[in-house]
């Protein structure tokens, strides 16, 4: 085996969960032994989500090598436990503009630049560079949309082609579609499934396997219907109901057989899978000894997506923890002086995640305010972090006016300050500090008791960074600089002395938690929540 490829495509409507269903397959095969990298095809023509308003898209997912994703990525690592890097996300913007630079240096010979063959060569070409060639391994690579997009067709092409190229036993083709429910006849409707097919089957594409959405058990009469009619084996028409918890889909989906028939199409042996540790998690996940709020304040909470991987790290701190860990959405613009202590009451954490922008930072400086007076939990991530050295410079250090040269270019006294390497950038994607960088905990901290190790690393996304003229004053008033980067000249974490758990980082932490294996911070929160609802009193 050299490698071998599976598509997944969606068809009838979006947001049925292919990323779901292609990082569950991919967890499937990881745990009979197989290697997985993941992919997935954006449409859109942004060369990547750095630039979208989170609202419209979204949270931006990053990876080591700092590459700013669509947030199915996260679901990918998440499932797979691996970390992927930038040939993991492909756009049509990139694509684009891969091949107009190569047109504007003579590589097309003067030759006339067309989508077929040039942009759907330069999508085979992404699919090739997943990894190496001599890996064996599986690559998983969905679709971005639903059959019948304008902006898929070139994508879709590709795939044909490829399959073409490689031969039909190395690429197979997975189609997510949906069985729609009719209250007012009582059915199940088929007829948006065939017609998804049909679609594809236009294209030259044959779907090997449908993983069929539906709310309710799809019957043996049905399924017949669905094979009979889409020109596919009964066998592999497996549905996929909707399941309490998003960790039970893998699951759920091998009681379909999903890794087994997709072994099958891909001539490979399915042996037996180790999910031991997955169910054991998922039990966890289903068995709380405890129940704790934290709140999540910030300004896109109109779309939870935005902050997907905080929620989700937030689960993994929990069962860590054996807790269920509610989240109170706080809009950090409808934080006032007048009801904050309010609307902050009866909580057990609080977090601050990051952000950009003056609007709601207010609310964000006022939500840290109440965490450490009332000595609650709390964590802040990048922008969160620096609202909470914002709110001591103004509330400790007696700075009143102390604030971000972001929000407040004319502050006498900007505690936070524009990183040097990012004067005079004038493009705003692709331009920040991103990716992986190294960070050395000072022993004895809370940080360094929870990592367990001096030297640590984690994801960044950020253009501002603690004024370091202002490191000694803060020091001295009980902050604790708890990391910095390698050369002392970043400070990437942030405590404070007599607090039970107030704890800020520059990085993304998130972005590394696993259901399976908590981020230690995660952890740390949701289990300092505990503690806090349980000294004073509360049932948990």
């Amino acid at each position: 085996m050299a490698v071998k490829y599976v598509f997944v495509t969606g068809g009838v409507v979006s947001g049925l969960g292919k990323g779901i269903t292609a990082a569950s397959l991919g967890r499937l095969l990881k745990a009979r032994g197989y290697k997985v990298t993941m992919q997935k095809l954006d449409p859109y023509i942004n060369v990547d989500p750095g630039t979208m308003n989170p609202i419209q898209h979204g949270e931006v997912f990053v990876t080591d090598d700092g590459t700013e994703t669509d947030l199915d990525l996260g679901h990918y690592e998440r499932f797979i436990d691996e970390s992927l890097d930038k040939n993991s996300n492909v756009t049509t913007g990139k694509i684009y503009w891969s091949v107009l630079h190569k047109e504007r240096r003579g590589d097309y010979g003067g030759g006339t630049v067309q989508v077929i063959p040039h942009i759907t060569n330069e999508i085979k070409g992404c699919f090739y560079q997943a990894k190496t060639q001599d890996e064996e391994r599986i690559a998983i690579i969905e679709v971005g949309g639903t059959v019948g997009d304008i902006e898929s067709q070139p994508f879709l092409e590709a795939i044909r082609q490829f399959q073409h190229d490689v031969g039909h036993e190395n690429a197979i083709l997975i189609h997510v579609t949906l069985i729609p429910y009719l209250k007012a006849s009582g059915e199940l409707k088929t007829k948006p499934t065939q017609a998804s097919v049909k679609e594809l089957q236009g294209m030259g594409l044959q779907p090997d396997i449908l993983v069929c959405r539906s709310e309710y058990p799809i019957s043996s009469e049905i399924k017949d219907k669905i094979a009979l009619f889409c020109n596919v084996p009964k066998s592999h028409v497996l549905q996929n109901l909707d399941v309490e918890y998003l960790y039970e889909a893998p699951l759920a989906m091998e009681r379909e057989n999903l890794a087994q028939v997709v072994c099958e199409c891909l001539r490979l042996p399915c042996p037996e899978p180790d999910l031991e540790d997955w169910k054991r998690m998922v039990n966890d996940l289903r068995h709380p000894e405890a129940e704790v709020e934290i709140a999540v304040v910030g300004k896109y909470i109109q779309l939870h997506d935005a902050y997907l991987s905080v929620v989700e790290a937030l689960k993994h701190g929990g069962i860590a923890c054996h807790a269920s860990v509610k989240i109170r959405w706080i809009d950090s613009e409808l934080l006032t002086e007048d009801n904050y202590e309010e609307l902050l009451g009866g909580l057990s954490g609080i977090l601050v995640p990051g952000g950009f922008g003056t609007r709601g930072t207010a609310g964000k400086v006022l939500a840290v305010k109440y965490a450490r007076e009332n000595r609650i939990p709390f964590l802040g991530i990048c922008l969160g972090m620096q609202v909470a050295i914002i709110e001591f410079a103004r509330n400790v250090l007696a700075y009143h006016d102390a604030d971000s040269i972001e929000i407040n270019p004319n502050t006498p006294h900007p505690v936070i300050d524009l990183m040097p390497e990012q004067n005079g950038v004038e493009n705003l994607g692709g331009t920040l500090r991103l990716g992986s960088y190294p960070c050395k905990l000072k022993k004895g901290t809370r940080s360094y008791e929870l990592y367990g190790t001096e030297e640590i690393s984690e994801r960044h996304r950020h253009r501002y960074e603690v004024n370091n003229n202002y490191r000694e004053k803060l020091e001295e008033r009980g902050m604790i600089l708890a990391g910095l980067s390698p050369d002392d000249r970043i400070v990437e974490m942030i405590e404070i002395a007599d607090h039970p758990f107030f704890i800020g980082t520059q990085g993304h932490p998130e972005l590394k938690s696993r259901p399976n294996h908590s981020h230690p911070l995660f952890a740390g929160l949701v289990c300092a929540a505990v503690e806090y609802k349980k000294e004073r009193g509360f049932r948990l």
